[in-house]
């Protein structure tokens, strides 16, 4: 099989992860336009460029806005329960996230030290984890950021909830997963 061009791989792996399409129907929009190729040389190209993409992708989007919405997601890989933590911001952009065994502070403190790469914020609205004051008090630079608290049934939340849905339906695509990069 001759070799693609760049841009057809670019293509192919940024259509993987920006929207919410299998690796056949990715073979499928390809093949539309005149480019055969496996679904299997598609799940090989985002395994080796999708980090590189995901790091383009996160220099070139704006700055993350002032407020943060904090929540986690129990998930199930191999069979066993994990905890994904996630931070987007007030327009719903996901600024990172954590996948980790445990739900206690030393994990909400891993996730705040992961987030220090953004902005220090305004604002911060988590649900009512102990772990999350907890390891806050611990990281001098949020040491001047509000702390707001919701009840799970507030809604004030709801971006970080909403931004839960595409992991969840991809869960229930793949009958769970298999493989913490693809979590």
């Amino acid at each position: 099989m001759p070799r693609l061009p760049a841009a057809i791989i670019s293509c192919a792996v940024c259509w993987y992860h920006r929207f919410n399409l299998s690796l056949r129907d990715i073979e499928e929009l390809l093949l539309e336009r005149g480019v055969s190729v496996t679904y299997k040389s598609v799940h090989n190209w985002c395994d080796r460029f999708g980090a590189q993409f995901a790091r383009r992708a996160k220099a070139a989007r704006d700055r993350p806005g002032s407020t943060w919405h904090m929540d986690e997601l129990f998930v199930n890989l191999r069979g066993e329960p994990y905890v994904l933590w996630r931070a987007v911001d007030e327009h719903g952009t996901e600024l990172d996230v954590l996948m980790h065994k445990r739900r206690d502070k030393a994990a909400a403190k891993r996730f705040w030290r992961l987030l220090r790469s953004n902005p220090v914020p305004r604002r911060i609205v988590t649900d009512r984890l102990r772990g999350y004051p907890a390891a806050k008090v611990e990281i001098p630079e949020l040491a001047g950021v509000k702390h707001v608290f919701v009840k799970a049934a507030a809604r004030v939340n709801n971006r970080a909830k909403n931004s839960h849905q595409p992991t969840r339906r991809r869960e229930r695509q793949m009958l769970g997963f298999r493989d913490p990069r693809r979590t």
